[in-house]
């Protein structure tokens, strides 16, 4: 009798447990979609920070404010104010299992809060438009080397009339789109971690390669020099100032990505161990995209540093003019548009990745659903920002064509002021016992009372300089 008594409380207990499971299961946060592990988590990340800003910013940035010197004063940069910041968004992320909006709205849904979470969330939805924009240029230009359209690309006029050709590049734009889009709607396992895996070791593949050709080639010596050896010679303000900049663009700082990436990983994932890795992945693309430019253009022009700092046209103006005059120009110019492609792409995926998160989180949409309308949105901008140059080419925004209006007002603007945001966040509201307990919960904070003086009384100082710089460059009050 009691055994039978026994059993049957034990089966209820039983149906209980079940119930309750069931009903964790069917919480948001409990179907939130996760990385598998470590691995998947880093390379993600790094495939986001590793895009374009790495492989055209880079090199022509160090080329025009000192070349070794700027690598010195970024490399300082990155692994003191650039981590404090990864650290800050990857813990804040995943101690509140959202998105930006979320995130900030779990500590406040008072205007601040609000400003703070959207600005965030805003960025990668209007850079993930025009960013496919570019990103189709690749493949066109990609499609072209292996055509063996090597002297064709090469002239001083292919690029214009391509770029002001309206069907074209609104057809090569689609065509990148859909790629994104495709990985996205697959979703983050099977999706983004999939093709981060796959794409970024080929990345690193073809980098090494690339550079080692580029350093090979007759008179790159010097340009490996001007590189790599620091003078303080070339040191100046400006060396700071735009090493502080393009920090923003190679770690995806201010995006919205860290949090939504960090709302992804588990507990046991080592968040500073993983920061590091991040930077030291992240900083070694930017170094071989050096290697890669620099020597081959040094050797191209004769020493001259002058055509380094041909600025966003290096990409599609010098370096065909390079690839041009090489022997093998046809195979180098495949390898390197190759390699362009898989970074553009792998950016590009965790942009909309943050654009869908923030929309299925604050919409309480299905994933479908929020990748259709990103669709629409990047349909809409990214055809702007494609046509921009051609048919819309009479729109004129402060005197900036669409692409780079839109490119203005999130990387100058809006990227300082969502940092700006986080360290409020953080220093007044969160606190950095908070953040400690999260980056702990999973591994020792080796580098925590870095962490706090950076935060605390250097990162507002160093965004404010970002700022201010950046809207007095545009309004011709300085040059950079």
């Amino acid at each position: 009798m009691w055994g039978r008594w026994a059993r049957l409380l034990e089966a209820a207990k039983r149906t209980a447990m079940k119930k309750n499971v069931s009903k964790e299961q069917h919480h948001p946060d409990a179907l939130r979609a996760s990385f598998s592990g470590k691995l998947g988590y880093v390379l993600a990340v790094a495939g986001s920070a590793v895009g374009l800003g790495n492989i055209w910013r880079f090199p022509y940035l160090a080329a025009k404010y000192g070349g070794g010197m700027f690598l010195l004063v970024y490399l300082i940069l990155m692994l003191t104010f650039g981590y404090a910041l990864i650290v800050s968004e990857t813990a804040l992320g995943r101690m509140t299992g959202k998105s930006p909006v979320g995130a900030f709205e779990k500590f406040g849904k008072s205007l601040p809060f609000r400003f703070g979470g959207w600005v965030n969330a805003v960025i990668p939805m209007l850079i993930v438009p025009y960013y496919c924009v570019i990103g189709g240029w690749v493949i066109k230009y990609l499609v072209e080397y292996l055509r063996g359209s090597v002297m064709e690309l090469a002239e001083d006029t292919y690029f214009t009339s391509f770029i002001s050709s309206s069907v074209s590049v609104e057809f090569w734009f689609l065509l990148f789109s859909v790629m994104v889009f495709l990985v996205i709607i697959a979703g983050v396992k099977h999706g983004v971690e999939r093709v981060s895996k796959i794409m970024m070791p080929i990345l690193v593949i073809l980098a090494i390669f690339v550079a080692l050709y580029s350093v090979t080639r007759p008179g790159a010596v010097e340009g490996i020099k001007y590189f790599l050896i620091p003078n303080f010679a070339n040191f100046s303000w400006m060396t700071v100032v735009a090493a502080m900049g393009q920090m923003f663009y190679s770690l995806s700082i201010a995006m919205g990505i860290l949090y939504t990436y960090g709302s992804y990983i588990k507990k046991d994932v080592d968040i500073e161990k993983s920061t590091t890795q991040v930077e030291v992945f992240d900083t070694a693309i930017a170094i071989l995209a050096g290697l890669m430019i620099i020597p081959a253009v040094f050797a191209f022009s004769g020493g001259d540093p002058k055509m380094l700092q041909a600025g966003p046209s290096l990409m599609f103006i010098t370096l065909p003019k390079v690839f041009a005059s090489m022997g093998m120009g046809t195979f180098a110019g495949v390898l390197f548009f190759l390699l362009v492609l898989f970074a553009a792409l792998t950016s590009a995926i965790s942009l909309m990745e943050t654009s869908v998160s923030t929309i299925t989180d604050e919409l309480h949409w299905s994933r479908t659903k929020a990748c259709l309308l990103m669709a629409v949105v990047m349909a809409a901008v990214g055809s702007g920002s494609a046509l921009g140059f051609g048919a819309l080419d009479f729109v004129q925004i402060f005197g900036m064509s669409i692409l780079d209006f839109f490119d203005f007002l999130t990387n100058s603007i809006m990227m300082p002021l969502a940092a700006l945001s986080t360290c409020i966040l953080i220093i007044r509201v969160v606190g950095f016992a908070a953040v400690a307990q999260e980056v702990e919960c999973s591994s020792a904070f080796r580098r925590k009372k870095i962490y706090v003086f950076f935060m605390k009384y250097l990162a507002p100082v160093c965004i404010g300089i970002i700022l201010v710089s950046s809207i007095a460059n545009v309004m011709g009050w300085i040059s950079m």
